[in-house]
């Protein structure tokens, strides 16, 4: 199954775009993404192909630590980690679908002109 892994580690100075480059060209070669230009934390979220949330959450870990390595950042505690499995989030979206879809308007309320496709006249609020 795959993981989306969200990781970021905090630290004592901000980081910039050349370091942040830096990794997100390390992490790259698992999907990933990299944040964290002129803050005092870096980040990244990256997949990986893991049976559990616990192995998950450990390789992704290791591909964190080699990339803040290869990328030449330092190797500040992790202070924040999560992670989504592709079903668990197909099946939020679905359920965020579903709710849109069943949620009918509230009483007296109308869409806007512009939602349904019509201009609102001159002079009308």
């Amino acid at each position: 199954m795959r993981w989306s892994v969200a990781l970021a580690a905090d630290g004592d100075r901000e980081l910039t775009r050349e370091e942040i480059v830096e990794l997100a060209d390390a992490i790259a070669g698992h999907g990933g993404i990299a944040a964290g230009i002129g803050t005092p934390r870096y980040g990244a979220q990256l997949m990986v192909e893991a049976a559990s949330m616990d192995e998950a959450v450990a390789l992704a870990t290791a591909a964190f630590r080699q990339a803040v390595a290869r990328a030449a950042l330092p190797p500040w505690p992790i202070s924040h980690v999560e992670a989504v499995s592709e079903d668990q989030e197909r099946a939020a979206i679905e359920a965020n679908q579903a709710g849109w879809e069943q949620s009918p308007a509230a009483p007296g309320a109308s869409a806007a002109p512009e939602a349904a496709g019509r201009e609102r006249p001159a002079g009308r609020a």
